[in-house]
């Protein structure tokens, strides 16, 4: 049985069964982790309030037949909006540790651009994927490409992010 501690930003929580959950953690020395939390949807839950998407929190995690998590406490809240938090999360590696990747996120305002950018996909650098011009504003996660606005239309809303705002 190993543990680590590290500290974490909790991207996302779903549920896994009637009372467990699995959230997904960006941490600052695994990168992403998608882990189990045992009975977080119990009233008497102590984990629960401190897994709520867009804390930065110190978690305790254990490794034993999988990745659960022991303790969490929240130190912080990021001023990240839910719907970026869960973007990131679709674009996001598991186990890719990338330091320059946590700065941008919790050292203060997110903006697309240049966490793109720490992610391999600079938006300076990019054209369309559809009619070439060369100021796209949006990225589609799924095929990892970027459009303009009239290209982007065409596209499913909920597989697009902006990098404008």
């Amino acid at each position: 049985m190993q543990e680590y501690v590290t500290n974490a930003i909790v991207l996302d929580l779903e549920p896994n069964g009637d009372l467990d959950s699995r959230v997904s953690l960006f941490t600052k020395r695994f990168g992403k982790l998608v882990v189990k939390v045992k009975s977080a949807k119990k009233v008497t839950s102590k984990l629960s309030p401190h897994l709520q998407p867009g804390n930065l929190i110190q978690a305790r995690l254990v490794e034993k037949n999988g990745l659960h998590i022991a303790d969490a406490l929240k130190e912080a809240r990021i001023s990240v909006p839910p719907s970026r938090l869960f973007s990131l999360n679709q674009l996001l590696a598991e186990a890719e540790p990338d330091p320059e990747v946590w700065r941008l996120i919790s050292s203060g305002p997110f903006e697309w651009p240049p966490v793109l950018a720490a992610l391999g996909w600079d938006p300076k650098t990019a054209e369309c994927g559809s009619c070439g011009k060369r100021t796209p504003s949006f990225f589609h996660m799924r095929q990892q490409e970027f459009y303009c606005g009239r290209c982007a239309l065409k596209l499913p809303k909920n597989e697009v992010i902006s990098i404008l705002a």
